[in-house]
């Protein structure tokens, strides 16, 4: 029976295969392929859902990297257990018609308390005295000593964050990606599983930083194809088979969409003052937006204003699309977790999560690296503050300071949205822009659903 290797190289998509991806094309040519209607929304945690369990936010249940807890009154993202995806996943099916199955998920999301037999995952330990120390998780727990012991720590600043795709004191450029690669080699070194999930995020970085047109993408496009060909080869020596698969198409954008200081400026937002700054309540505001790059889940707290709320959102500039009950329906998003509206943007305009009027009542978070504590998607994490003179030399002493024991603010993260390039998350009119998948399998035609990769990955696993 075969054995399976997925590669999930984020942004891939036809657009980019070329000279600079040789060892990609290749792969291309030489097994079928298909295009990938993009899930909705095209973003990490939906689409990686579709993959895995054939099945629609509808369903599975993740709408989007984050959302409001309407039990909570909280918005959270990037929450780890694998228990919020609420639909079964592929290596239970796989498990129980293959016998001795064994599954290894490797940085796809929702990592933790899987029924994955091998996971490693990024997940930092924050002790009480309120450090945060840049750490991974693993099951069982003994791969984790295991794996860091051959590979070093995991490059976490490379991960996210202004580092991440560019030369730094913390890597290269492709530190993340690379280590990832070798965490998937001493996995099937060690463990043999029969199908490993592999997550590549390399080109995700300066695809959105600088845009999918920038000259500069070449050289992200032949250290991720290096990457991919090294990969390829070591699965063929151990006779796995290998699907390269994305996630979803960056495209060109130039209009970032502020709605929650529109609807600031309907009155509609509740903001608590702490020590100077600004929270969002979003439990006592009427109404408010999580943005997740180009899609938007409106919570409506005061029902009575939805019509205002509808007409505001088609007045407003690179809204494309206002989806009601009926079309979220449609759309396969008609789920608790979900927005009473859900607004999309045009392909070249995006969403951010911004609320402040005035930039010194910006939350302190607002200038930081901080995927938990902000009300939605932030790109511009990736960037440097340009108005700061000396940035590296402050980023130095702040890490100085935390050396020392001192408590710091990493504070070096603009605030200017216009920064940013690329996004995705609406579906792109081109389908040269969409996710593909390529390799040993059988597709039901060219052009598939994003639910649809999970029955090609477990035929591609029973050798049907």
């Amino acid at each position: 029976m075969p054995r399976v290797a997925v590669l999930n190289v984020v942004g891939l998509t036809r657009r980019l295969v070329g000279s600079s991806t040789p060892r990609i094309a290749a792969h291309l040519a030489r097994f079928p392929s298909a295009t990938i209607e993009p899930a909705f929304p095209g973003v990490t945690c939906t689409a990686q859902s579709d993959y895995l369990t054939g099945r629609t936010p509808a369903d599975h249940g993740i709408v989007a990297n984050g959302w409001y807890h309407r039990e909570l009154a909280e918005v959270q993202f990037w929450k780890q257990s694998n228990h919020v995806v609420t639909a079964p996943k592929i290596w239970d099916q796989l498990r129980a018609e293959v016998p001795g199955f064994t599954c290894a998920q490797l940085f796809w999301w929702y990592n933790m308390y899987s029924t994955a037999d091998y996971s490693i995952t990024p997940r930092p330990a924050y002790p009480a005295d309120g450090r945060k120390l840049f750490d991974v998780y693993s099951w069982p727990y003994d791969i984790r000593p295991a794996v860091k012991k051959e590979l070093g720590e995991f490059p976490f600043a490379t991960f996210w964050g202004p580092a991440a795709g560019q030369q730094s004191p913390q890597g290269g450029p492709d530190a993340a990606s690379r280590w990832i690669a070798g965490s998937s080699r001493w996995t099937e070194t060690n463990y043999s599983p029969t199908l490993s999930f592999v997550y590549l995020p390399h080109l995700d970085y300066n695809l959105q930083r600088l845009g999918p047109d920038s000259p500069a993408i070449d050289a992200d496009l032949r250290l991720i194809d290096t990457l991919v060909g090294e990969l390829l080869d070591f699965y063929a020596e151990h006779q796995v088979q290998v699907l390269i698969l994305s996630e979803y198409g960056i495209t060109a954008v130039n209009t970032p969409i502020h709605l929650n200081r529109m609807f600031r400026q309907q009155g509609w937002l509740t903001l608590k003052e702490e020590l100077g700054r600004e929270i969002l309540d979003a439990g006592n505001s009427s109404v408010f937006a999580v943005a997740d790059h180009q899609v938007a889940h409106i919570y409506i707290n005061k029902p009575h204003l939805e019509p205002a709320v509808r007409q505001l959102l088609k007045e407003t500039p690179g809204v494309a699309e206002i989806l009601g009950p009926e079309e979220k329906r449609r759309h396969g998003i008609d789920h608790l977790r979900a927005g009473d509206l859900v607004a999309v943007s045009k392909e070249d305009a995006w969403f951010t999560y911004y609320y402040w009027d005035d930039e010194t009542r910006a939350p302190d978070f607002a200038r930081c690296v901080d995927i938990h504590r902000k009300p939605g998607y932030d790109p511009v994490e990736l960037f440097l503050d340009p108005g700061i003179p000396l940035v590296k030399l402050k980023i130095a002493w702040r890490l100085l300071q935390k050396k020392l024991g001192f408590r710091m603010l990493m504070d070096v993260i603009p605030t200017d949205a216009t920064l940013v390039r690329g996004s995705h998350g609406a579906r792109p009119a081109d389908p040269a822009d969409w996710p593909l998948i390529t390799g040993p399998m059988q597709a039901p035609s060219s052009t598939i659903r994003s639910t649809d990769v999970y029955d090609i990955i477990r035929r591609a696993v029973l050798g049907r």
